[in-house]
């Protein structure tokens, strides 16, 4: 068994790969699933589109990567983190549909616990900020807002989980009710310091305890998928966030090294070793791996719209059919525009953390046209990454230079991207052979523990680089750009929905 099976359950898609026993990319298969929007600013998903499109993308990349269940030495799995599910524990149905985690809707709620005074609360233990974002106040809405569901929560009938908790149920057949320790410290019900949920934050926001997981380590035995799934039973032995995932497949093992994850939005991770700082800029604090029971920590970023910009120049606006063409359009923009685009279309994530103002365009004249649109959207997303690395430089003290910045995710191919951000941050930016490296840090962790793959220093050292882009722009121009964006961003904050 030489072969392991990672899967890849994103916001817009699910794809599954196949990694042979020197961590090439065998065979890939993907699958897109709808995106729900009942209501301005909130985000659904179906919970078995997450499931099927899981169960039909690892049957089919075992098909083209023409292997046999059997060569399969384990599964790994890394996921869109904080989208929360609840479902019966003896049918496995939903309540509901999975609230995502770009929805907005419990905004209210986290501004009344905030009023409450109880903030303070919940960035001690969890390291997070109370906002909607998070699971914990999605659970909350749900048992509030489905019929008999808190009654049947409290009876113990139901079960919570992210979804990489789901996707082990739906493999195990309902044997394994499991989650890892990154997951769990995105809930705002776990205690990343004490390696526990937090009773004190269930009872503040009412969610019986019965409800949740139980976490372990990010390389481990979380159960074996049915038989009757790919022909035999596989060791499910690898469980991450996707972020985190991405962290670990960039090798970024030591204190000081940091990355950024651009798909649907963008993630920032500076890694900071066995101290968990508490940021004074609105970053997150969280749990970048766990192994042995000893976790390593992480300051994060999170900007919500990165990749899904570009989603909306193709399916909002009409102005591109793939994705590819913004590079060019952007090369083509006209230099003497200053257009900015603020995408706030669910709020500002860090180091803002503005649920309630709306995306906004700045500096249009009447000869902008798709070629500026695009130039701009690109543009927001090297923005937004320097606010982060701005925050992260004044939370983690005695660094000195800025670090060069591991990027990877679907929007590092377009080298224009990746050179005005080289540009606009003033560091250089590496981008990896492997782009993918969330698939590739959750295979990392099953092959591992399943004895396929070298142990946490020798995955570092084998890390290959594809490309550094160094910064070209003259400070001049770069400072008076980012001082554009810091005003576009302060207009945008002033106007609320």
């Amino acid at each position: 068994m030489t072969y392991v099976l990672a899967i890849d359950q994103g916001t817009t898609s699910t794809r599954a790969m196949i990694f042979d026993a020197a961590l090439r990319v065998v065979a890939v298969s993907q699958e897109e699933f709808d995106q729900h929007f009942p209501r301005s600013g909130w985000v659904e998903h179906d919970a078995g589109d997450l499931w099927t499109s899981t169960a039909a993308t690892c049957r089919g990349v075992i098909e083209k990567a023409g292997i046999a269940a059997t060569e399969i030495a384990a599964i790994g799995i890394t996921n869109q983190r904080e989208t929360t599910l609840i479902w019966d524990r003896k049918t496995g149905k939903p309540i509901h549909k999975a609230i995502v985690w770009q929805d907005r809707r419990t905004s209210d709620l986290c501004r009344r616990l905030r009023e409450e005074g109880h903030e303070a609360t919940v960035t001690d233990r969890t390291g997070l900020l109370l906002d909607p974002y998070f699971s914990a106040t999605k659970v909350r809405w749900l048992l509030d807002n489905v019929d008999g569901a808190r009654a049947r929560a409290e009876a113990g009938e139901l079960a919570f989980g992210t979804v990489d908790s789901w996707l082990v149920w739906n493999l195990t057949g309902g044997r394994a009710h499991v989650t890892d320790a990154t997951n769990a410290a995105r809930t705002m019900l776990y205690d990343i310091r004490k390696g526990r949920w937090s009773r004190t934050l269930c009872e503040m926001l009412d969610i019986p305890m019965s409800l949740l997981p139980e976490v372990r380590d990010c390389a481990s035995d979380f159960g074996t998928t049915r038989p009757d799934l790919f022909g035999r039973e596989i060791p499910i032995l690898g469980i991450a966030g996707d972020q985190q995932a991405a962290t670990v497949g960039q090798a970024c093992f030591q204190p000081g090294m940091m990355k950024s994850t651009y798909g649907t939005g963008c993630f920032a991770l500076l890694n900071t070793g066995d101290t968990a700082v508490t940021s004074q800029n609105r970053l997150l604090t969280t749990i970048a791996y766990q192994f042995e029971g000893k976790p390593t920590y992480a300051l994060e970023g999170s900007i919500f719209i990165a990749g899904a910009v570009v989603q909306w120049l193709r399916d909002g606006l009409r102005l591109i059919r793939d994705a590819g063409e913004t590079q060019g359009l952007a090369e083509r923009a006209d230099a003497g525009q200053n257009v900015v685009l603020v995408p706030a279309f669910t709020g500002l994530g860090a180091p803002y953390w503005n649920s309630d103002c709306r995306g906004a365009i700045f500096g249009l004249t009447r000869n902008s046209g798709p070629e500026e649109f695009a130039r701009a959207a690109l543009e927001s997303v090297g923005f937004q990454t320097r606010d982060l690395l701005e925050a992260m430089q004044a939370d983690w003290q005695g660094e000195g230079a800025r670090p060069t910045l591991r990027v990877d995710g679907g929007m590092t191919a377009s080298d224009w991207t990746m050179q005005f951000l080289a540009d606009i941050l003033g560091a250089p930016v590496d981008r990896p052979r492997v782009l993918e490296t969330t698939a590739l840090g959750a295979a990392w962790l099953a092959g591992q523990r399943a004895g396929v793959y070298p142990d946490m220093d020798t995955f570092a050292r084998d890390w290959a680089l594809d490309r550094t882009f160094g910064p070209g722009m003259d400070e001049t121009t770069r400072a008076t750009k980012y001082a554009t964006w810091k005003q576009a961003v302060a207009a945008t904050l002033t106007v609320e929905t």
